[in-house]
């Protein structure tokens, strides 16, 4: 790896490490006296007899962690217990909080384990009392490793509209306002089934611009989609209605004449805090970056569109500042953040790979006649996730430019089917870090020296 290279990744990781999950919860949680704080809000000890913490997410390990650091050495420790669904990758033992492998890791899909798990948080936030607090831990994620199917939607219905959705380029609000819509736990459902008389939330964001009813499809959060919302999702992506299963149709269609609607009507104070977003990451690259040297272009944490072109525009913006004619002067770094999509719709047969790494591999497309001795790009998702691989996503500079050029690799045909993962492997341009356990969408990072 160049030293630009790592410069780059140097820089990735700050962003990362400032929304490490466990530090984030450690920060949002004191207790002082006879007097618990969350987020600023108190809750007295003698007046709430028991903490009960169940959640979802990738981040829900570090979360569950800091919550027992916060609490050590408090009696409420004694009476703290709770339920968090993660992936496999990142269970480990708590003293008071059960993770629950939920799903095996590099698989963003809902499980038979994933179902059981949420039963089990189900069944504990029913048998809570009115006394008792319930502190939920959402994030990134959260929406896959929290299924709970609404009857007669099965887990391999929700499964085959999940990914026929994902396959059409649905966005990731698309997508919620359909699986809110046939889950028992989503959009508000899981705090209107806890029993206690407070429900407080503590959120890290994986959605561009932090809308609490999307992030993990809201199960803290009043729905404010309707089936209406969830038909025309569903008939502008995917329009031959055959294809989905009648069990989801069975439900939109009954909720849309009145039958099995549900009012959320909560009789209880929830509480909903973001503790951490993709923003978060990026201001703390930003600082990174200066402390190296470079003067910062933040093109911000919204982006979205496609990912090839994400790719491109970013390739289009070196190439303009490294001319001179840019926004800033060299040595500039550009950090981006938000989450682009792939879409699959129209590839009968896609290839290995994911957002990050199709991002790159059409940067380097674009790029593959010019001299990148200054230049390097790298995209990669703050949960350490890419797609269906264990990679986190891409880097490219000038060493590995050369070695695409030595082998002769066709980088259109690569992304013509989806398949960056094989390629970017080729050249030695994949980022693997390995479970991160948070998760903030994605941080792009580009050295122009």
């Amino acid at each position: 790896m160049t030293s630009l290279a790592k410069r780059a990744l140097q820089i990735w990781k700050s962003g990362v490490r400032a929304v490490d999950s466990q530090s984030l919860v450690r920060q949002a949680i004191q207790v002082s006296g006879q007097e618990l704080s969350i987020c600023g809000h108190s809750f007295p000890l003698a007046g709430h007899e028991n903490l009960v913490v169940v959640g979802a997410g990738k981040a829900g390990s570090g979360m569950a962690a800091g919550v027992e650091a916060a609490l050590a050495g408090s009696p409420l420790l004694e009476r703290c217990r709770g339920w968090v669904n993660v992936p496999a990758d990142c269970v480990r033992t708590l003293g008071k909080i059960n993770l629950y492998p939920a799903r095996p890791a590099s698989l963003n899909e809902p499980t038979p384990e994933g179902v059981y798990g949420s039963r089990q948080i189900l069944k504990m936030i029913s048998q809570l009392q009115p006394d008792d607090l319930c502190l939920v831990l959402i994030s990134g994620g959260g929406s896959a490793l929290l299924p709970a199917p609404l009857p007669p939607v099965t887990l391999e219905d929700k499964q085959a509209v999940t990914r026929l959705l994902m396959s059409s380029g649905a966005t990731i609000q698309e997508l919620n306002c359909v699986r809110k819509q046939i889950s028992q736990v989503k959009g508000g459902r899981l705090a209107q089934a806890a029993t206690s008389g407070t429900v407080i939330a503590l959120i890290i964001s994986d959605v561009v611009g932090d809308p609490l009813d999307i992030i993990a499809s809201g199960p803290t959060v009043q729905d404010q989609s309707t089936p209406a919302d969830a038909v025309a999702v569903l008939q502008r992506l995917i329009p031959d209605r055959d294809r989905i299963p009648e069990s989801v149709w069975t439900i939109l269609d009954g909720k849309q004449t009145g039958q099995g609607s549900v009012t959320m009507e909560p009789q209880k104070t929830v509480i909903n805090e973001i503790i951490g977003s993709n923003a978060t990451a990026l201001s703390a690259a930003e600082n990174a970056a200066r402390s190296l040297g470079y003067e910062v272009y933040s093109l911000g944490s919204t982006n979205e569109g496609v990912a090839s072109e994400v790719g491109v525009d970013l390739a289009e913006l070196c190439l303009k500042i490294h001319s001179g004619q840019g926004p800033v002067s060299r040595p500039a770094c550009i950090l981006s953040g938000g989450e682009p999509v792939v879409d699959l719709s129209s590839t009968p047969r896609p290839g290995k790979g994911g957002r990050n790494q199709e991002v790159v591999l059409a940067a380097l497309q674009r790029l593959w006649e010019e001299d990148l001795t200054d230049v390097c790009l790298l995209s990669g998702g703050t949960d350490g996730e890419d797609g269906p691989t264990d990679a986190a996503g891409g880097i490219i500079d000038a060493q590995i430019q050369k070695k695409a050029h030595e082998l002769g690799i066709n980088v259109g045909d690569y992304l013509q089917t989806h398949n960056a993962y094989p390629c970017l492997s080729q050249i030695e341009g994949l980022i693997k870090t390995g479970a991160t356990q948070t998760n903030v969408m994605d941080l792009r990072v580009a050295l122009i020296d």
